[in-house]
């Protein structure tokens, strides 16, 4: 019964979601991505680039997009991984993701494609924020490192620690961190070496810490589900945007 259930809930969502967001399709050179957006695109509105976790695009990036479209934003959901390359399990996905945040150059360029796909929807160029979802809530930091042209980021269970080989720079994006208390992905080492890098960049940034909280707190799906703090962080997330796009 309970199987039932879980289908017919999973079936019911991909009904709703293939009527409401749109498949957008553009290119890195030869690799075709597939993005989705959300139906006010064409609207001149402030803009949300979402970054999915490490399998791609997920539930839980497309109920963010369509809770951000009925805050007035356009939301776009990005590719980074493009079609043929999404993961199917656990291992694949660490391996692919991986890839990713070892050549962050690579993800920096798949990330500012998504942003021009953005604003060929109606995004108002200087009124786009970037969120992420772990691996996403990486690609959300390296926004802000790799200078993209966003006024703010939001690192959602985001894995924080870089390489220590590259420079702390100057970081002129406004950053918040949504930081799960129990989160063993992220090391004290990681934390304090993020905390350094925002003060010696002069950046504009916050770190917001959930207790009771483990890695992935804010999806529904996952074992690790804390409704209460992932509905605070939801509201915190909302008002950041509110500060920085409108």
């Amino acid at each position: 019964m309970k199987r039932l259930i879980l289908l017919s809930a999973i079936l019911t969502a991909t009904s709703f979601f293939s009527q409401t967001l749109k498949k957008v399709s553009y290119q890195d050179g030869s690799q075709k991505l597939n993005g989705l957006v959300t139906s006010n695109a064409g609207k001149k509105l402030p803009g949300v680039l979402i970054l999915p976790a490490w399998k791609g695009i997920d539930d839980e990036a497309k109920t963010a997009a369509e809770d951000l479209k009925k805050q007035g934003y356009i939301a776009f959901i990005a590719d980074v991984y493009g079609e043929g390359n999404i993961p199917t399990d656990n291992a694949s996905a660490a391996k692919t993701a991986g890839f990713y945040k070892k050549d962050y150059a690579a993800y920096q360029k798949r990330i500012s494609l998504a942003l021009d796909q953005l604003k060929k929807k109606g995004a108002v160029s200087d009124k786009i924020a970037v969120i992420g979802y772990c691996f996403g809530g990486t690609g959300a930091l390296e926004s802000a490192r790799g200078k993209l042209p966003v006024a703010g980021v939001i690192s959602i269970h985001g894995s924080i620690g870089k390489d220590q080989s590259r420079p702390n720079e100057t970081i002129s994006t406004k950053i918040l961190v949504e930081n799960p208390a129990e989160d063993k992905s992220v090391t004290p080492e990681d934390y304090n070496n993020l905390v350094k890098e925002m003060n010696d960049g002069k950046a504009d940034w916050q770190i917001i810490t959930y207790a009771n909280s483990k890695h992935t707190f804010t999806d529904p799906k996952s074992p690790d589900y804390n409704e209460v703090m992932a509905k605070r962080a939801w509201n915190h997330t909302l008002l950041f945007l509110k500060e920085i796009l409108k």
